[in-house]
């Protein structure tokens, strides 16, 4: 890939360059998360360089206006440690201001060719944040979180990631491929891509286990998919988060043609935990969502009654996620996970 007369390295010492941060201090465009407290000056310790968008005959940033390795990797640690906990500001403002930052970032590293374990750390933690925030803001309004957009940026971190695997050996290899694997539950080619990845990388317990609870859900094996999950870690759990309104959506129908007579009755509360949602209440919302009849805390399943929804309701899990998450910081979940 070139050498270094191809490709400049970075000098910006801080999370922005200075010319950046007073071009945006004049016009009125600095965040409000980079502000100095009580005024409309912008403070150089919060203040982080934001997306460019490419664009024909733009000239490539010097070398000053582009942060090393080690900055890019800062920029990310304050992002996901002082930037992402803010509970003052909506999530989803807090959540744009990280995700075009992390663009930023990502885009220094191409720009100088990170390659290797700079590229990955800066791109497992990334990909951390990004998993975290899918799951926190999937009940946001679309005008507030585009889950489309936030797919894409996933799916190319998640591509380039594993691009930097094949390179070289990295300790949070096993843990990110099956990350990938539950984010793309159920996709043929995702399954296709994990089966030839290396032994010992397929034979960890990290990719055995994304291995079961994808074998689970194509088989429509919903007691045994619904318990490998309750089992997982935070982090997986929320990769798998999207698919969780369709797996319960698909027993559901399973469901309503199986047992489908008058005289069966299915508990609320045996149902709410076989589907791991967390109470009868939720779950005597989420039948009558699907046009299934409920009566005295049981539902009845007839699978003329069953419909599809026009929408699948994404909900915060107390059962599945919030306990798995517990009082840990999000930094350090995410630490914990990477090379």
């Amino acid at each position: 890939m070139g050498g270094a007369d191809e490709f400049p390295v970075g000098t910006c010492p801080g999370m922005c360059p200075l010319g950046e941060l007073a071009q945006r201090e004049r016009q009125g465009r600095l965040h409000r998360l980079e502000l100095r407290e009580g005024t409309r000056q912008g403070d150089p310790a919060r203040v982080v360089k934001e997306y460019s968008r490419p664009a024909a005959g733009k000239e490539l940033p010097r070398p000053q206006e582009l942060r090393p390795a080690p900055v890019l990797l800062a920029t990310v640690h304050y992002l996901l440690g002082q930037v992402a906990p803010r509970a003052d500001l909506p999530p989803a403002e807090v959540h744009a201001f990280i995700s075009d930052r992390l663009r930023a970032v990502h885009q220094d590293a191409t720009l100088q060719q990170l390659r290797g374990a700079p590229c990955v750390a800066l791109l497992e933690r990334s990909l951390g944040y990004l998993l975290h925030a899918g799951y926190k803001l999937c009940w946001e309004p679309p005008a507030r979180f585009d889950p489309h957009l936030h797919c894409t940026q996933l799916q190319e971190c998640f591509s380039w990631l594993r691009r930097c695997y094949r390179d070289s050996c990295h300790h949070g290899e096993p843990a990110f491929q099956a990350l990938f694997l539950l984010y793309n539950l159920g996709f043929p080619e995702a399954l296709r891509q994990v089966l030839q990845l290396p032994d010992p990388v397929r034979a960890s317990p990290e990719l055995r286990t994304a291995l079961a609870v994808n074998q689970a859900y194509l088989e429509r094996n919903w007691a045994r998919f619904f318990r490998l999950v309750q089992a997982l870690p935070y982090l997986p759990i929320c990769a798998l988060h999207r698919h969780l309104g369709p797996a319960r959506r698909l027993a559901l129908l399973t469901f309503s043609h199986g047992f489908s007579t008058r005289n069966c009755r299915c508990p609320l509360t045996w149902l709410a935990r076989l589907l791991a949602v967390d109470g009868p209440e939720e779950m005597a919302e989420l039948c009558c969502h699907h046009g299934l009849m409920v009566l005295d805390g049981a539902v009845v399943f007839q699978k003329g009654a069953f419909r599809d929804p026009d929408v699948l309701v994404h909900s915060p899990s107390q059962l599945l996620m919030d306990s798995k998450r517990g009082e840990a910081p999000l930094l350090e979940i995410i630490e914990d996970a990477c090379s």
